[in-house]
This record gives structure tokens, C-alpha cells and sequence, in this order.
């Protein structure tokens, strides 16, 4: 795509990089409302059955990710036209899905100013690591990646990590804005708890609460890895790295049933989000069928998606992602050796 074409695409999805605060406001009431009446409803349902309580919370689970896409949407400035308007329903949906709001601002604009680009991973993103590095990584740099990429911990434990240390703790010279809101929030999260399980028991508490947040970080990892993990995602190294590509080529368009739409706050249109970060969620499917180009980007579907379960590692030869089983036999097989060299070699030089 030349720059002039790459010009003109930002130009034609420019129109639609601006809130709207009637469809925010009803984006809020009809979000945050039903999740609280599902966990109420959840709560009554314990005086009757378990087995009616569980498909509630996995419905309010379903809400929590929305609400995420709305704190999403705040750490961006695009849910309200107004930053402090952001900033209070970015901390508010912070409190409710357990995400620092300053702290992943931060991380995820550089996301967005990074992604994929293989110069500059490692910040607001799933570690990738590269044919060439896996195979002249340590036996212990191998086994921690592939521990990392086992869909267990990835969508296991990630959610545990991501809930109870990622996001309570601040980085090591974190501004003091950024430090205040992180404890401003662990505060209020502590505080909330303390009283829900004052008012209605620890083990009321625990059975409702944690399979919500278990299952909506479970898809919400998912969600933001599948997006950036297919066969023919683009990654580039930082002479040859270029946003909008980086943006089209480089994310999908994960095409959801209607209601998981809904559910997920349009992020399956997530190259026109990675263009236009400004684009609200509500406004993504109308900037996707209004700019015929965006339409080519790579569609996945819940069906195709599974595949991308077996992308470890990016080919950064043939641009595109293999897995630990295709490298292992290029490791083994003895043709293979001059290459495998090759790539070692090329690694030393890097």
C-alpha cells in the first residue's frame, strides 16, 4: 500500500474518530445496569440453586468484558469528548474489572505505537518470540516461553496474574498520577469487597465474584490474543515497520455472532481500531462498512480462530506464524542444519 493510499484510508475513517455522548450514556446504562442486576440476581439464586447461579455469572462475566471495552474505550479518550469525563468512567469501570486506569493507559498507547514491530515488543502486549530467537534461546529461555504460550497459563493463569500482581502494583518509576490512581482503585476494590462479603458472606462472595472475573479475563485475553495471532499477521522489524500496515495487515477482523458482538464492544473490528484508536466501539462496524478497504483486512471466525491456538512462534523468513512442532523437525532434520546455523548465526549478529 503506497503512502498516499495509507494516507487516504486514515482520511476516510477520520470522520468517525469522535464520541457521541447520548450513545455513551446509553452504552453505560445499558452495561453497568444489567451486570449489577445479574449479580444480584445471582446472589437470590444461591437460596434456590447453584445450578442457577452459574449461568448467571456467566452471563454478568459476559457484561464484565463489555464494561472493559468501555474502560478501554476511556484510557483512549474516546468514550467522552470530555478527558476528565474519561477519566472518572475509566476509574469507576477500572474498580469493576480490576484494571489500573492510568497505569493501562500508559501500556497500551505504547501497544498501539509498537505493535508488530519486533524491535520494540514487551510492553502492553503477548510475548512473541521469533524463529530465529527461539532457536538460539537456553534451554530455560525455550521452556519459559512455551510454559508462557501454553493455552493453561495463558488463559488459566494469566487472569490470576493479571488480577492480583500486574494490575495492583505500580511500575518502578511510575508518575505520581499514575502511582495515586493505581492505589486509588486497589482502595476502593478492597473497600467494596470488605463490605459485599460483610453483607452477604465470603462464601456468597466467592461463588458469584470469582467465576465472573475467571471467565471474563479467561476471554478477555483471548480476545486481544487471537486478534494479533494469525497465520499471516504482520510483524516487521523497525527500519521496514509501518503503523498502518502494522494496524491492517497486523490485525484482524474477528467476526463474532451478532450478540457476541454486542457482548464484546465491537473489538472484533480491531484493525480499524488499531488505525483509530479515537474510533469509539460503538462506531467501529460503521467505520469498517463504510471504508471498503478496511474490508480486505484478514477475517477470522469463532471456528478459525482455534487454529491460531497452534501459532508459537513468527517465521520472520517467510513472514508468518509456525509452530513449536514445525521448528522442532527444522531443528532435527539434518537438512535443515546449514539453516538452522544460518539463523543462529544471523541471531549472534543481531
Amino acid at each position: 500500500m503506497s503512502k498516499q493510499k495509507q494516507a487516504q484510508l486514515k482520511k476516510s475513517v477520520a470522520p468517525f474518530a469522535s464520541s457521541d455522548t447520548k450513545a455513551s450514556i446509553k452504552q453505560l446504562i445499558n452495561t453497568i445496569l444489567p451486570f449489577f442486576l445479574l449479580w444480584f440476581l445471582a446472589y437470590q439464586s444461591l437460596s434456590v440453586s447453584i445450578w442457577l447461579t452459574i449461568p448467571l455469572t456467566v452471563v454478568a462475566s459476559g457484561f464484565v468484558i463489555r464494561i472493559f471495552i468501555i474502560f478501554h474505550d476511556c484510557t483512549h479518550q474516546s468514550f467522552f469528548q470530555n478527558k476528565k469525563a474519561n477519566r472518572i468512567i475509566g476509574t469507576i469501570t477500572g474498580i469493576i474489572t480490576l484494571f489500573p486506569f492510568e497505569q493501562w493507559k500508559r501500556e497500551h498507547a505504547i501497544h498501539h505505537a509498537t505493535s508488530s514491530n519486533l524491535d520494540k515488543r514487551g510492553t502492553g502486549d503477548v510475548w512473541v518470540m521469533t524463529v530465529d530467537e527461539y532457536i538460539a534461546a537456553s534451554f530455560w529461555g525455550r521452556l519459559g516461553y512455551r510454559l508462557y504460550r501454553n493455552p493453561l497459563v495463558m488463559f488459566g493463569l494469566g487472569p490470576i496474574y493479571l488480577y492480583l500482581i500486574s494490575n495492583r502494583f505500580n511500575r518502578k518509576g511510575a508518575k505520581r498520577k499514575e502511582r495515586l490512581n493505581t492505589h486509588f482503585i486497589n482502595a476502593s476494590i478492597v473497600g467494596i469487597y470488605a463490605l459485599l462479603i460483610w453483607a452477604i458472606g465470603w462464601q456468597a462472595f466467592l461463588i458469584i465474584q470469582l467465576p465472573i472475573l475467571f471467565i471474563a479475563g479467561s476471554l478477555g485475553i483471548w480476545l486481544f490474543y487471537v486478534q494479533h495471532q494469525f497465520e499471516d499477521s504482520y510483524f516487521e522489524h523497525e527500519s521496514e515497520w509501518d503503523f498502518v500496515k502494522a494496524a491492517v495487515d497486523g490485525s484482524s477482523y474477528y467476526k463474532l455472532p451478532k450478540i457476541m458482538q454486542w457482548m464484546t464492544g465491537s473489538i472484533g473490528f480491531h484493525h480499524v481500531h488499531h488505525l483509530s484508536p479515537r474510533v469509539p466501539n460503538y462506531k467501529l462496524e460503521e467505520a469498517h462498512e463504510s471504508t471498503p478497504p478496511l474490508q480486505q483486512a484478514t477475517t477470522i471466525t469463532l471456528a478459525s480462530s482455534l487454529k491460531s491456538i497452534r501459532f508459537r512462534l513468527f517465521d520472520d523468513t517467510n513472514k508468518r506464524f509456525v509452530g513449536f512442532k514445525e521448528v522442532k523437525e527444522l531443528m532435527k532434520n539434518p537438512k535443515s542444519n546449514m539453516q538452522v546455523n544460518t539463523r543462529r548465526t544471523s541471531m549472534q549478529e543481531k
